[in-house]
């Protein structure tokens, strides 16, 4: 009589978190790419947080070495990749140690056995095996013999052992899919498109990624499987993207839609490079990039591209927003449009490379020498900066200023749903030139409209010949001017005109009641925790509003009015209280800062705990 192997039960969830780690040549960007993507067809909302090591060639095994990737998916909308974990992959000693703590109590944590020997032990710190000597127990944990079992599946495809092993993540990815009920169509279209030109290797991947479906299976220890049902997001045609992807394209639709054509000129740095990366995929589309040989290079060829009357765009960190800090203030005083893209990282100096920080708000306000104002807006999340780099070109272009754009490495390299847009329902950028001279009178460069915005007269146009430097300008007619009163007025001029664009922006929104206990004010990537945190509290009945800011300068004119209309202002950022230092000296009012310089992001939970005990103490 033929055996009937009973189906496991199925688990519905609201949300689950999952995280894969090890050692960076592990594939656990790869493993965790995968599984969002997979999350994300099958409809999902999500959001992720990779974890990169600082170090490019760390040794093997040790916690220096260790890149995760996390993934939070969901049935309803989500703003964060989750506080705790419900399933962790950890490939070795080191990745378990390291990443432990973010499990939850009862939590799936699977292991790849073959790696806790000796050696790995010792990487880690371990004394004893945690395999064996009980300190688990409190964790669902399967060990499971994943390099063995991996090497098993991939016999016969000519593979050295080296390249056998390559393939252990798609074991790890296969056991996943199967934990949460994913399909692996998705995942197999990859592999037969990334590795289609190796056979053998193709083959061999995916006979990884179904030995370990088949694994979970199969296995008694796994019992049962968890299933997440689709999301109701609105409408439409959607995609994952990471911040970097659609930052460029941002700025790849904003050129498009103001007939300019794109120049990037970049040196590359963690964690921007990738913007150089894929506006130098897009040459379609009339881009230029150029990887200049340092950031002043770098700074300069964006302001020649400018001055030629293109779109102009450089893209950096924190350590390179600082080298082209000179050319900044040439742009400021040469009054053209461009953009100054800067994904904050873990600072000073090389500081936490792959790690996330919003420790440079003061460097985009203040960072140049002399009165040297420039317009600061930061994105808020992942798909947020597609439309960000558009607002930043419209006001640059509207007020001939250079505009700083603040992302940072947790929006960067994150993802999240994009509905992507209708051609239609993109604002153009309108943009003339002048055409020569009227009526017989000279040129005048510096001559302005009602918003202070001197003209963008185009090279080589007859009759548009003007000085160009960084030496103080006379007011209207662009000559050199060493008079005191000029220069003071100029400088006058230069803060006013970044003044004026408060009355050109929206008036600032609150996400709750407009007026109470407490006003929590947040900015860039603290978006996604702050609004949930704010949310959960609001559910049970607390009186607190959340204030998200994407214009950091000019601040929105109604801004001081919305912070005097609460008893306490909560301003929770990855610094140590830039934004609170700015508001405090504005508007007088006593914020206080809840502040976290660990280079990871906030977790939804203190933030609850922060407002909770704010209310209490009113």
């Amino acid at each position: 009589m033929a055996t009937i192997t009973p189906v496991k039960p199925i688990a519905p969830l609201d949300d689950a978190t999952v995280r894969f780690c090890g050692d960076s040549g592990d594939g656990m960007q790869l493993a965790g790419t995968q599984f969002t993507n997979t999350s994300a067809l099958a409809g999902n909302d999500v959001a992720t947080f990779p974890d990169f090591p600082a170090e490019i060639r760390a040794p093997r095994g040790t916690k220096a070495g260790v890149s995760g990737f996390q993934v939070h998916f969901s049935s309803h909308d989500i703003y964060t990749p989750g506080d705790t974990v419900d399933a962790l992959v950890a490939m070795n000693p080191a990745a378990l140690v390291t990443n432990l703590e973010d499990l939850r109590d009862g939590g799936v944590l699977i292991i790849n056995k073959d790696a806790f020997d000796k050696k790995g032990l010792e990487q880690a710190g371990y004394k004893t095996n945690p395999l064996e000597d009980g300190s688990l127990d409190h964790y669902s944990m399967h060990a499971v013999e994943m390099t063995k079992l991996n090497r098993l599946a991939v016999e016969g495809f000519g593979l050295t052992q080296k390249e056998a092993d390559l393939c252990r993540n798609f074991f790890a990815m296969g056991l996943v899919f199967w934990l949460y009920d994913r399909s692996l169509e998705p995942t197999l279209r990859f592999i037969a498109q990334k590795f289609g030109k190796r056979p053998e290797v193709a083959e061999a991947n995916t006979a990884s990624l179904r030995a370990g479906y088949n694994y979970g299976e199969t296995v008694e220890a796994m019992n049962t499987q968890y299933q997440v049902a689709p999301a109701k997001l609105p409408p439409g045609k959607y995609r994952n993207i990471m911040g970097n992807t659609a930052l460029a394209y941002g700025l790849i639709a904003a050129a498009r839609l103001s007939g300019k054509r794109l120049f990037l000129g970049a040196y590359p740095i963690t964690p921007a490079s990738d913007i150089l990366h894929e506006l130098a995929s897009h040459k379609n589309f009339d881009v230029l990039t150029f990887q200049a040989e340092d950031e002043i290079a770098a700074i300069t060829s964006t302001i020649g591209a400018a001055f030629a009357g293109e779109m102009a765009v450089t893209a950096s960190s924190g350590p390179g927003i600082a080298l082209k800090a000179e050319g900044m203030g040439l742009a400021v005083m040469t009054e053209l449009p461009m953009l100054i893209i800067s994904v904050q990282r873990g600072g000073p100096s090389t500081g936490l490379p792959t790690k996330t920080e919003q420790a440079d708000l003061f460097q985009a306000m203040y960072g140049r020498n002399g009165e040297c104002p420039i317009p600061v807006i930061a994105a808020r999340g992942p798909a947020d900066c597609f439309d960000a780099a558009q607002e930043a070109w419209r006001i640059a272009t509207r007020f001939m200023t250079p505009v700083i754009l603040l992302t940072d490495g947790y929006i960067a390299n994150g993802s999240e749903p994009w509905r992507i847009p209708e051609l239609s329902a993109l604002r153009r950028t309108e943009i003339t030139h002048p055409t020569g001279t009227e009526n017989g009178d000279p040129f005048l460069p510096y001559q302005r409209n009602e918003r202070l915005a001197r003209p963008w007269a185009v090279p080589g146009t007859p009759g548009l010949m003007h000085r160009i430097g960084g030496l103080e300008k006379q007011d209207v007619t662009g000559n050199v001017s060493y008079d005191p009163l000029n220069h003071e007025h100029m400088v006058h001029t230069r803060a006013k005109k970044v003044a004026l664009i408060a009355d050109d922006v929206p008036p600032q929104e609150v996400d709750g009641p407009e007026s109470g206990d407490l006003l929590v004010v947040s900015w860039g990537g603290t978006y996604g925790a702050c609004a949930t945190a704010v949310h959960k509290v609001q559910q049970r009945g607390g009186s607190v509003a959340h204030c998200h800011l994407r214009y950091l300068n000019p601040l929105p004119k109604n801004l001081g009015d919305i912070l005097k209309s609460y008893q306490q202002v909560l301003v929770p950022e990855l610094n140590l209280g830039q934004l609170r230092t700015l508001l405090r000296a504005t508007y007088l009012v006593d914020c206080i800062g809840h502040n976290k310089v660990q280079g990871k992001p906030f977790s939804v939970g203190e933030l609850v705990e922060k407002i909770d005990g704010m209310l209490s103490v009113k």
